[in-house]
């Protein structure tokens, strides 16, 4: 299973920023603070996120791999989207491997100076055979807003 941890200054600055941030009403490059119910626990934990519009739809992915967000989001499906004091609940779905090639590409085209390194020399001008190599180590979901699965 790919998961690749945060180092400290990732964890308890940069992290940290973005979310206050974030927090503030101020996204940074289109972050949002996640936030999931614990899957053991049932409290909320947090999260700051890229949050990805490809072709009109939503999308969180994972560049670390299978985190704790990840997999609180496969139990529950469902989550919330903070930025400020703005929550917008979500539904969440997986997307499968072969979809995720073109949905991973113009992530990397837009973040690749943050997460670059996470996806092993991997950038948003490798061929669809790579991207496709490395697609298992990164989940993605596509997520419906409220206010998206009532329009």
């Amino acid at each position: 299973m790919h998961y690749q941890k945060p180092d400290w200054f990732t964890k308890h600055v940069f992290n940290r920023f973005v979310a206050l941030c974030t927090r503030l009403g101020i996204s940074v490059w289109g972050s949002r603070v996640l936030r999931v119910r614990g899957r053991k626990s049932g409290e909320w934990r947090t999260s700051p996120v890229n949050l990805l519009t490809y072709k009109g739809q939503l999308y969180l992915v994972a560049p670390r791999g299978q985190t704790q967000w990840v997999r609180n989001i496969r139990v529950s499906g469902q989550g919330e989207l903070l930025l400020g004091s703005r929550a917008q609940p979500f539904q969440a779905f997986e997307v499968s491997d072969d979809e995720k090639v073109p949905i991973l590409r113009d992530y990397l085209r837009r973040w690749k100076f943050e997460v670059g390194v996470f996806f092993g020399g991997v950038g948003p001008d490798s061929s669809d055979e790579e991207l496709r190599r490395i697609a298992p180590d990164h989940p993605v979901f596509r997520v419906e807003t409220e206010k998206a699965a009532s329009a």
